[in-house]
């Protein structure tokens, strides 16, 4: 079966957060739009829907509130530090984490706020750093949680989408494929696929890919934004880059199913160029989730920095590679041990405070905007809803009242064998007794004592140190943890109007690119690393530039 020719202004292809926001600013300029993806409408959202709503931002009122002075000098040397430039095709991304600083320490928050966004009053501080000034890591909190989280993020361009389809002015077209960019006279001026079944397949859920139909849509401007490739382990493994060492046999995943990077050779066939695909962001504090929504779905834990990082045989993390200083540096050195999983050692004490669960649906409170809740879960004693069902229910968390019950149980768990629990004791032991004076030698808790100098931190984020075997503290928690698949930082290269280009360089007529799909701006704004907060705002900037440039 074969529809009849649909055509429009604008077509968006994929309906995650870069669309979305993409395709209401067509609407804003009084185009006609058709937004098309793979999924079932109980998807509209994409991938941020799931996410913990955090936002870059510089200098905002929330970091002037608690004490933080913060500046775009500032923040640009902290990017350009982690993005590490060093490629000619890296002149569009510089060039898009200019403007992106720009946005960020300009009218970025009073742009969402004005459509309805707010924020969590305490700013995290992620991606710590620890090397010198110039090194990786945000030099101060920049970390804004949505008020909302995720759905908080997406619900005013999904009013926007909703308000335009009611208005006659945009036409969703769920179950929709795309496999053909259409091309005339070297101007790509549509697409063409497949139509899939319907089906009533629940959000996030993996979905069919019967094929019920085909279809042809007709744009004077196309815009992809249909995310990266994490849901795809077969291509990460493919792309992952020789300085992270060996892929992992064995990854959790951070994504839907539905981020399978299928548009990607779609794109380049059609002309468009795609860069540093090996560059990527996934996190090795993954879990697996207990009540899973897609294949093998894993929970990153956003650590506090507390806990004893150990690697699959009982060794010690290098300094600086502590919870939540440097994602890609912890990375690359745990797949240098030849092993796919890592342990923390930790109390209850110190979950308590500092275990938060990445996702909108592991943090009720924010995501619904529950103030009693919120108040409830994060400054009454015990662990968040969420965190103690994984304690209860998770088949990666060992709960024990003394150290010596808990390595016997460590060595016992399915990977548990390559432990030298002699190193481990000693370890644990050696940690304990640098906690028993205000002086140390050990870099952590001198950090972590340090952090607590930041009321954000002390009122909801690191634990009053303590040793680990303290009853008061206790029980003691061993936690395995896995590689966690997640970001794509490399793409479509695009200019700054998020114009597709071909090999040559030159803007591709009438194909543009936005979010993950284009790096989050120009094949890769984030260079090597990113700074956390940076993904949902490269989905907002790029599909915000694209949306306008498509409108023109």
């Amino acid at each position: 079966m074969t529809s009849t020719p649909l055509s429009a202004d604008v077509l968006v292809i994929g309906w995650g957060l870069a669309g979305l926001v993409a395709a209401s600013e067509a609407l804003d300029a009084g185009r006609r739009v058709i937004l098309v993806d793979q999924e079932p409408r109980t998807n509209l959202g994409g991938q941020a829907w799931w996410s913990f709503g955090g936002l870059f931002f510089i200098d905002s009122p929330e970091q002037r509130r608690m004490g933080i002075r913060d500046s775009h000098a500032l923040a640009s040397q902290d990017w350009f530090g982690n993005a590490a430039f060093d490629r000619p095709e890296d002149h569009w991304p510089r060039r898009w984490a200019e403007a992106y600083l720009e946005f960020a320490a300009g009218e970025k928050r009073a742009w969402l706020r004005e459509r309805g966004v707010s924020f969590f009053p305490v700013v995290g501080w992620a991606e710590r750093g620890g090397y010198g000034a110039l090194g990786p890591g945000n030099s101060v909190p920049r970390f804004h949680i949505t008020w909302g989280t995720g759905p908080g993020v997406v619900a005013p361009f999904i009013a926007a989408v909703e308000q335009g389809e009611r208005e006659g002015h945009l036409t969703v077209l769920p179950r929709h494929r795309v496999t053909e960019l259409v091309t005339t006279d070297g101007a790509v001026t549509g697409a063409r696929g497949t139509i899939l079944a319907s089906t009533a397949a629940a959000r996030g859920v993996e979905s069919s890919r019967e094929v019920i139909g085909d279809f042809e849509i007709a744009a004077g401007a196309t815009v992809v934004s249909s995310g990266g490739i994490g849901g795809n382990h077969d291509l990460v493994r493919a792309a992952w880059p020789e300085r992270l060492g060996t892929p992992p046999d064995h990854m959790l995943t951070g994504v839907p199913a539905y981020v399978d990077g299928s548009m990607q050779p779609v794109a380049q066939a059609a002309g468009a160029r795609l860069i540093n695909g090996d560059r990527m962001w996934h996190y090795v504090e993954g879990i697996s989730n207990w009540d899973p929504v897609w294949p093998s779905h894993g929970i990153r834990i956003l650590p506090g920095p507390s806990s004893l990082w150990l690697d699959a045989t009982g060794s010690r993390l290098p300094v600086p590679l502590f919870p939540g200083f440097d994602t890609l540096g912890s990375l690359a050195h745990l797949r240098a041990t030849g092993h796919d999983h890592s342990w923390f050692i930790t109390s209850r004490q110190i979950v308590e405070k500092e275990f938060a669960l990445s996702g909108s649906e592991q943090n009720p409170d924010l995501t619904g905007k529950d103030v009693g809740l919120l108040l409830k879960s994060r400054l009454a004693k015990g662990p968040t809803g969420p965190v103690q069902s994984f304690l209860d229910e998770g088949a990666d968390f060992i709960v024990e009242h003394d150290l010596e019950t808990l390595l016997e149980q460590m060595r016992h768990h399915p990977g548990g064998e390559l432990l030298d629990i002699d190193h481990v004791r000693r370890e644990i032991v050696a940690r304990d007794l640098e906690i028993e004076n205000d002086f140390t030698k050990d870099a952590q808790i001198g950090m972590l004592r340090s952090m607590r100098g930041y009321r954000g931190d002390k009122l909801i984020r690191t634990a009053s140190p303590h040793r680990l075997q303290d009853p008061a503290a206790g029980p003691m928690i061993a936690v395995k943890l896995h590689v966690l698949t997640r970001k794509s930082l490399g793409g479509i290269n695009t200019d700054l109007d998020g114009r597709a280009l071909g090999a040559d360089g030159e803007p591709i007529p009438g194909l543009y690119a936005a979010g993950e799909a284009s790096g989050f701006g120009g094949g890769g704004v984030h260079g090597y690393r990113a700074l956390e907060g940076t993904f949902l705002g490269g989905c907002l900037f790029s599909g915000r530039q694209a949306g306008r440039a498509a409108s023109r």
